[in-house]
């Protein structure tokens, strides 16, 4: 019987080795495939994170260069009313100089044919440079004008060229 209890705990013995060294190697197999599924989670989250960094900082700068452009256009168009602004003031200098002078030249008139002649000459003057300083109006106006849409202009190409580009 001594043989045979010793058969036995042998038996039970290899057994016992067997099996550890089943589940020691299924355990490492296991680890293994753990660790790989965390490198591969971890190497995800790295990347979701750079993109979700890189398209922050591409929107920053998209913020950034549209509000250069309204800065742009807010000077452009500054700068058009001031150019308005001077225009006017001449214009009106101008014409209250020649409305004077067209009114010292009417009181010397010796005659009211004379008087009609000045007024008409002074009427058909007056007529033409208000529509010479009209036309030079529009001219200031329609080049601010572009000026002032231009950079907002070039930012929506850009943004629509990006887009399309995306797509």
């Amino acid at each position: 019987m001594a043989d045979s209890a010793e058969t036995i705990t042998a038996a039970t013995k290899k057994t016992v080795e067997a099996t550890t060294a089943q589940v020691k190697a299924s355990a490492e197999k296991v680890q293994a495939q753990t660790q790989k599924f965390q490198a591969a989670g971890a190497q995800a989250f790295r990347e979701g994170v750079d993109k979700s960094v890189a398209s922050l900082t591409e929107i920053n700068d998209l913020g950034k260069k549209n509000l250069e452009a309204m800065v742009e256009s807010a000077t452009a168009a500054q700068r058009g009313v001031e150019s308005l602004s001077q225009h006017a003031m001449a214009f009106s200098k101008k014409s209250f100089e020649d409305s004077v002078a067209a009114a010292q030249s009417m009181a010397q008139a010796r005659s009211v044919q004379e008087l009609l002649e000045l007024q008409t000459n002074w009427a058909k003057s007056a007529t033409e440079a208000y529509l010479a300083g009209v036309t030079k109006m529009t001219d200031v106006m329609t080049a601010s004008v572009k000026d002032s849409f231009k950079p907002i202009n070039e930012r929506v190409t850009a943004s629509v060229e990006k887009f399309q580009a995306a797509r």
